[in-house]
């Protein structure tokens, strides 16, 4: 399955879409009488564009975005598409920040957990369930992410959560991205084992028993010791499922215990 890069697109034209719904008033005077509702009114706008290309790649993969493939499902020529998105690289950009922003993660003023782990927590719980279901978001490379509100209204969450704890600027942000980093990868992880397994119609479990013989015929113990002690220790898991999920449950926790030992 191949990678796509989002922060890929042209930065004015970009920022301008992905903040489309969040702008001055005082900016509506610049735009062209075609946005301002003069004229003919569109049959479409840009968030039923959007919307679109996220239901195509939930529903058939990412490859199914294409300008192309969303002109037809949209019943609209190509060049008329591209009268709202400028290319698949906009367009990327702006399903990411759009399935981002779905996470219900409380913004300023508004009810949260008390305990700054139960919000961080949250976060790591809305994050998981957002790939899961978006699974195509794991064949996005974020290391350039789409700066629209999406994205900006995660990295609030995070931020708030620890301003409590008394660390330093620095330290406060340090903490958030480690966190952000862990959550988010283990996440697209767990999103794209899911796509393997639909792709190829085998679980990982079966992937693996596939392969028993290697046990058999090529594991050799003394150049292994290590994983030869925690084997007959029992130290593995029944399934990959099970070990994926108890590996990230721990270190999820160790990660915030370390941050926590941090306070002053």
């Amino acid at each position: 399955m191949s990678e796509r890069r989002s922060g890929e697109g042209q930065p004015d034209k970009t920022l301008a879409l992905l903040w489309r719904n969040h702008r001055q008033p005082t900016a509506l005077a610049d735009e062209p009488a075609r946005k301002r509702g003069a004229g003919r009114r569109p049959s479409l706008n840009v968030d039923d564009v959007v919307r679109t290309g996220i239901q195509l790649a939930d529903d058939q993969g990412l490859a199914a975005a294409s300008m192309g493939g969303l002109a037809k499902e949209l019943g609209v020529g190509t060049m008329t598409l591209y009268t709202y998105v400028p290319s698949k690289d906009e367009l990327l950009d702006l399903m990411v920040d759009q399935v981002l922003g779905e996470r219900e993660l409380p913004g300023p003023g508004e009810p949260r957990p008390d305990d700054w782990r139960e919000q961080v927590e949250l976060y790591s719980q809305q994050t998981r369930a957002m790939f899961q279901r978006h699974l195509w978001l794991s064949q996005v490379s974020t290391i350039r992410p789409p700066v629209g509100p999406g994205m900006l209204a995660g990295r609030e969450y995070l931020l708030s959560a620890l301003l409590g704890l008394g660390l330093g600027a620095l330290e406060t942000n340090t903490a958030a991205l480690a966190i952000a980093t862990y959550v988010d990868s283990a996440a697209s992880l767990e999103a794209e084992s899911q796509l393997v397994e639909r792709a190829t119609g085998q679980t990982n479990d079966a992937w693996w028993y596939e392969r028993n013989d290697l046990w058999e015929t090529y594991f050799d113990v003394d150049r292994h010791p290590a994983m030869t002690t925690i084997w007959h220790a029992d130290g593995y898991q029944s399934s990959t499922r099970e070990a994926a999920a108890e590996s990230y449950r721990y270190g999820l926790d160790r990660l915030l215990d370390g941050i926590q030992a941090m306070k002053p």
